[in-house]
């Protein structure tokens, strides 16, 4: 089991059992959050110098909120969206990413002490990189979502027995926009 938390502490996530995948993503989507998400009171950088934001992709029912229920709010770019940003509002930090009919959650990356960040293994999207951004060549760097991120997903729902948890432990909302 590995214990994620917000930057002061108040919210934790119990993560079990091995991540489907370690990424960053360089969509269009993640840098609008980010720059949003910068805007609020202590607020931390969530791109790196390439504008990606780093994920690490878990199973939803291995993901659990430990403590600080009552203090994670959801953020959506749009109001249909069906992709929406966990925040933990005592300290604006946010925790996941969760694309509501998924089997899946996108942990943020940031909530790792470096030393024990999953080892990157792929960054997607990288058509939506910013102009003048030389991406490395240590991991693959497809345009788009490629067959390896879809077969990885895939593989992780079959062994959920093709099941999309509900998450009953987010219940407010935040507006960052």
């Amino acid at each position: 089991m590995t214990e994620v938390t917000c930057a002061c502490g108040q919210v934790a996530l119990h993560l079990s059992g091995t991540h489907i995948l370690s990424t960053e993503c360089l969509c269009s989507d993640c840098q609008q959050a980010a720059a949003e998400f910068q805007d609020l009171p202590t607020a931390h950088p969530l791109t790196d110098d390439k504008g990606a934001t780093r994920f690490i992709l878990y199973r939803k029912d291995r993901v659990r909120c430990a403590r600080g229920q009552e203090l994670l709010s959801e953020h959506r770019l749009t109001d249909g969206s069906k992709t929406r940003r966990v925040i933990a509002t005592c300290c604006n930090t946010p925790m996941f990413l969760e694309f509501t009919q998924g089997h899946w959650l996108s942990v943020y990356g940031a909530l790792w002490p470096e030393d024990t960040l999953p080892k990157l293994e792929l960054r997607t999207m990288t058509r939506d990189a910013p102009a003048g951004v030389v991406l490395p060549d240590d991991v693959p760097n497809p345009r788009t979502h490629n067959f390896r991120f879809f077969a990885v997903l895939l593989t992780a729902w079959a062994a959920m027995g093709f099941r999309a948890p509900k998450l009953d432990y987010v219940k407010g909302k935040l507006d960052a926009r």
